[in-house]
């Protein structure tokens, strides 16, 4: 309820002064005020709609949509909400002279509907400002109820104390206000930035940086005010994520700074340049830093591997799309191809492997012989399903074919699993067998155990794990930086351009004029009545 409070009170006022400096200019030029008021009224209704046409529009989504909107309209109240303070740092002292200069340019158009689309204009954009800044501190709300009366209850105050202003019954010293009002926006929409990643990653947008960092539940323990302050109001959940925490910091230290940093330490518009460029460089050189210093994840699995079976162990070689794998059985090393079209991109044991499949028809010992009930219950350990031993004793004529099948998993070229069975299929006629009968035989010739495929599947999801953390710190928050330090280099070459060329006259004192009277920290503090 505090924070819909305050945002409510401050845009209300943003826009009420601006009303009101605008209807006090038309009353001392004896315009008529009904254009300027239409178009207030107008904005008002533009402004309701649009906050009620998102939240409709939300729900009519699916679960996983609506996360995504909530982190969408989220990232636009954030934007809003810093381009307000930042902006209001700058202009509060001089925006009664701003919007006048702009009404007395709107007036000698000839027309007081000039006037009433600048009142619509500005109206508009600090409504839009405000209805999505509110949607987006609803949905972080866990009472929606409160955080929408406490939005009421700060535009009423707007509106009264606007009134009170406009009147001149009221005084209020605006650059304060705004700079105290900012720094606690600060902290709310640092809020939002916790908000937005938490629901980006609940939208399935954000899978990294998602270990938990602390735990403050007793920081903020349910059903007490001071949950309600560190949570409702400032946004900041019980167990706050990495990205969370980083993204919270990234935000709120340097709009912060920019919300508290004394004017009489601003730098001179000469020197802007400097300092962007300054900030450029270290920037980039915290972004170069971060990307080579950080590790890499991964886990590299061996090329040989132990197997059970027939064989010993298994070699892969693999080059692209084909492999070689290289057994020893039984005493003697052989070599087999696997070629690009027995590759696929398969899950095995729960992580993404590499698989070769290569089936071949093999050559059993005997392709035709003769075999014995006795035979049969040797190789399949029972009298196969068909043949009764009173009604067929044998002996049988035995017909052979084999399909031998190899199989490699591997990861990064690492084995992962291997193995080799054989299908023999066994065809029997005679021994009083009324039509031929077949049956199957599978046998594993070689393979690698079960316990160590896990074991070696736990340590690439480890190590996979692990380098989507450290993505987080290797390349986004490098890519970040050195936007940032782009962002700082354009803005210095801007101001290098713009800078006014040097004069002879000292900063202080312009023979002709006298002393100065338009620096900021000797002016009086700004006051509307």
């Amino acid at each position: 309820m505090l924070a819909t409070l305050v945002i409510g009170l401050r845009e209300g006022l943003e826009a009420t002064l601006i009303v009101g400096i605008i209807a006090a200019f038309l009353r001392r030029n004896r315009v008529p005020l009904a254009p300027m008021w239409l178009g207030v009224g107008i904005a008002v209704v533009l402004s309701v709609a649009v906050g009620f046409g998102l939240q409709v529009v939300e729900q009519a989504l699916p679960q996983a949509q609506q996360e995504g909107m909530e982190a969408v309209i989220g990232i636009v109240a954030v934007v809003f909400v810093t381009g307000m303070i930042v902006w209001m740092r700058t202009h509060a002292r001089t925006l009664t002279k701003e919007l006048e200069a702009s009404a007395t340019e709107a007036l000698g158009r000839g027309t007081a509907w000039a006037l009433a689309g600048m009142a619509f204009l500005a109206v508009l954009k600090e409504g839009f400002e405000t209805a999505v800044f509110l949607l987006a501190t609803f949905q972080a709300s866990s009472d929606t109820g409160l955080a929408a009366l406490g939005a009421v209850i700060g535009i009423a105050g707007a509106v009264v104390i606007g009134y009170g202003i406009y009147t001149g019954g009221v005084r209020l010293n605006l650059s304060k206000f705004f700079t105290g009002t900012g720094i606690f926006l600060v902290f709310v929409a640092g809020g939002l930035v916790l908000t937005v990643l938490r629901r980006a990653h609940e939208a399935g947008w954000i899978v990294i940086g998602q270990q938990r960092t602390l735990d403050l539940a007793w920081l903020a323990p349910n059903g007490s005010v001071q949950g309600a302050l560190v949570t409702g109001v400032l946004g900041i959940p019980p167990d706050p994520r990495v990205i969370e925490v980083l993204g919270w910091v990234l935000y709120v230290v340097p709009v912060l700074a920019i919300s508290l940093w004394p004017r009489a330490w601003r730098p001179s518009p000469t020197r802007f340049p400097a300092v962007r460029m300054v900030t450029a460089g270290v920037l980039a050189v915290a972004a170069a830093a971060l990307a080579v210093g950080v590790p890499t994840g991964g886990v590299d699995l061996p090329r040989t591997i132990a197997v059970t079976g027939d064989a010993g162990s298994v070699t892969a070689s693999v080059d692209g799309a084909t492999a070689v794998l290289r057994t020893r059985e039984n005493g003697r090393e052989a070599q087999l191809a696997l070629p690009a079209s027995a590759h696929r991109h398969v899950t095995r044991a729960g992580v993404i492997a590499d698989r070769w499949r290569l089936t071949e028809d093999g050559s059993a010992d005997r392709q035709s012989s003769t075999l014995t009930l006795d035979d049969l219950v040797d190789l399949f350990g029972r009298v196969p399903v068909g043949i009764s031993p009173s009604t067929n004793p044998g002996p049988f004529t035995a017909r052979w074919a084999v399909r031998d099948t190899v199989t490699l998993w591997t990861v990064r070229g690492g084995v992962l699993d291997a193995s080799r069975t054989e299908r023999t299929v066994l065809t029997l006629r005679d021994g009083g067998l009324p039509s031929a009968r077949t049956t199957t035989l599978d046998r594993t010739v070689w393979s690698v155990s079960d316990a160590s495929v896990q074991r070696s599947a736990t340590a690439v999801a480890t190590a996979d794990t692990r380098a989507a953390e450290l993505l987080l710190w290797k390349a986004w928050l490098p890519i970040a930086l050195g936007v940032a330090a782009a962002a700082q280099a354009l803005l210095a070459l801007r101001d290098r351009r713009r800078r006014p060329e040097p004069t002879t006259t000292t900063p202080e004192t312009d023979p002709m004029r006298g002393p100065r009277t338009d620096d900021p920290t000797r002016s009086p503090e700004y006051a509307v009545r």
